[in-house]
């Protein structure tokens, strides 16, 4: 006789309910997983890093991006969307990733921090002119731009604002200190914690800043021409003239022939020698100019991945082979 059908469903339904709370009580307790770690869902690579960085072993990351896939062009998994609902944490970058900003709106998560809400964005052209830009703020975590001190965009203008901040290593730093705010909320059990390794991370990028400064401060030229968008916010920190081929979006189609014809005119003007690449995304139009420039190319990496093609294993590193790359070019050693 199968006794399982004499006992009342409520019965089972009520153990099965208090089953269920038991082991999220669990959960909760250890913020938010059995483990123990608090479970962070990160956008892409730069808001990986960060977690990372500063949660170290009080969190588990998630990265939505896998290593080698180009961000802007990321789309969700139902899979993904659904685990997105069930994050403790959520970082990511308004304006980079369209599918991520509407999951993570509609995921109902509560410490959420978007890295945009949380430094000056700009809106940038195919040209960033940082000549008249203050250029770092020596350690202090104030941005010169916010100052008035800003760089000039010329012609090509996007109409949102160029979401590449992280390529700015002072602007970086203040995002930093956003999201150690909001892991520490969601884990105030190791709020300690998370402030040293804010505080451990701000110096790092402060000190990369310095490096900056001081590797481009005495250049042959000040102009770089690159196939995407990506570095105006560096441009800008550091005095150069950032000119692309296309614009924020390193997909946005075919570049007219007056574009081409201007960057031709400019690269003989500014003593260009280099067009830089990047690695997720096609050099062929990169090397067809720099054909016709009888210049050279090279990789300046905007650090949206890390894979094996990567100049480096993380973002400190990766950054460091691009200030490199810009002083090879820029005759800066």
């Amino acid at each position: 006789m199968n006794v399982r059908r004499h006992i009342p469903t409520a019965v089972l339904v009520g153990a099965s309910v208090l089953g269920m709370l038991a082991l999220s009580a669990c959960s909760d307790s250890a913020g938010g997983r059995s483990d123990g770690k608090l479970n962070v869902t990160a956008s892409f690579y730069p808001m990986e890093f960060l977690a990372k960085e500063i949660g170290k072993d009080h969190v588990q990351v998630t990265d939505l991006t896998k290593p080698g896939t180009e961000p802007h062009d990321l789309e969700l998994s139902p899979r993904q969307i659904a685990d997105l609902g069930e994050s403790d944490a959520i970082v990511y970058l308004k304006g980079v990733q369209p599918a991520v900003d509407k999951a993570v709106q509609q995921s109902g998560v509560e410490h959420t921090v978007d890295a945009a809400s949380l430094t000056e964005l700009k809106k940038h052209g195919a040209e960033v002119d940082g000549h008249d830009h203050t250029t770092g703020d020596n350690g202090t975590g104030h941005d010169a731009g916010e100052h008035g001190h800003e760089g000039h965009d010329h012609g090509h203008e996007s109409d949102d604002n160029d979401p590449h901040l992280w390529l700015d290593p002072v602007k970086l730093a203040q995002v930093a200190k956003g999201v150690g705010k909001t892991l520490a909320d969601a884990d105030p059990a190791h709020q300690a914690d998370y402030a040293r390794n804010t505080d451990d991370l701000v110096k790092k990028l402060t000190d990369l800043d310095k490096k900056f400064r001081d590797g481009l401060k005495n250049k042959k030229s000040d102009t770089f021409i690159t196939t995407h968008a990506a570095f105006g916010y560096l441009a800008e920190r550091y005095g150069l003239t950032e000119e692309a081929i296309n614009g924020i979006d390193p997909e946005s189609g075919d570049v007219s022939g007056s574009r081409m014809k201007e960057l031709q005119k400019l690269a003989k003007d500014h003593h260009v020698n280099t067009v830089f690449f990047e690695t997720l995304t096609s050099p062929a139009m990169a090397r067809t100019l720099a054909k016709d420039l009888g210049v050279k190319t090279d990789v300046l990496d905007p650090i949206e991945g890390i894979t094996e093609k990567s100049r480096g294993r993380n973002y400190v590193q990766v950054m460091e082979s691009n200030l490199a790359a810009l002083q090879k070019a820029l005759g800066a050693r």
